[in-house]
């Protein structure tokens, strides 16, 4: 199982080339970066699991290896949204 953190760092694009910041991957490139890989993982477990099913995999560790790989992944996606939305709310109760 390999689970890596999405870099706070991405290679200049042709979009970010006018940006002040062009080294650093703004947030919304992050997140679609991370929604991305989520749905890499999901869709890898539903591969995984077709392929058990019909007989091409005989071995259910990698079934639910994939499995936990992408329950976790989507525990992480869940925990992320509920931190940004609690910052959301965070920010708008501030009085200016």
């Amino acid at each position: 199982m390999n689970i890596l953190p999405v870099p706070m760092t991405l290679p200049v694009s042709e979009t970010t080339a006018n940006n002040k910041y062009a080294g650093e991957a703004g947030f919304g490139e992050v997140l679609d970066k991370a929604i991305e890989k989520l749905n890499d993982v999901q869709i890898k477990a539903d591969e995984v699991t077709q392929r058990f099913l019909v007989g091409e995999i005989q071995d259910i560790h990698q079934v639910t290896g994939a499995m936990q790989e992408a329950k976790l992944t989507m525990q992480l996606a869940v925990e992320v949204r509920n931190k940004i939305v609690e910052a959301y709310q965070e920010i708008s109760r501030m009085q200016l």
